[in-house]
């Protein structure tokens, strides 16, 4: 029958990717949510005002950025999320910015 299964050739909690698989609180995730978007910010990225009324996928419509990305090891708190263009955040990907890049507009 040949030899046993050695099981997944790494573990998932060793896994760099398991920080993504881990499934994260929607109630708290909504909250954080309208608590950012209640005051209508600036996009932390590029510092352009945001319009709050544009449907989700809009380029420029709001989205919740982690300032340091979880695949960093960033936390999904409430002090790691600022407000965002789905395209500035789109653009940063999973990096973490230095704050030059909000003067400059340019994600290098």
């Amino acid at each position: 029958m040949g030899a046993p299964y050695p099981g997944p050739l790494c573990s998932p909690i060793s896994s760099p990717s398991y920080r993504l698989m881990v499934k994260r609180n929607s109630a708290i995730r909504d909250k954080h949510r309208a608590r950012i978007k209640r005051d209508e910010p600036s996009c932390h990225i590029c510092g352009k005002p945001i319009d709050y009324s544009l449907p989700h996928l809009d380029p420029w419509s709001f989205v919740v950025d982690h300032v340091k990305p979880l695949a960093k090891g960033g936390s999904d708190t409430l002090d790691n999320k600022k407000a965002a263009h789905r395209e500035c955040n789109s653009k940063k990907r999973a990096r973490l910015i230095a704050p030059i890049v909000r003067r400059s507009g340019s994600l290098g």
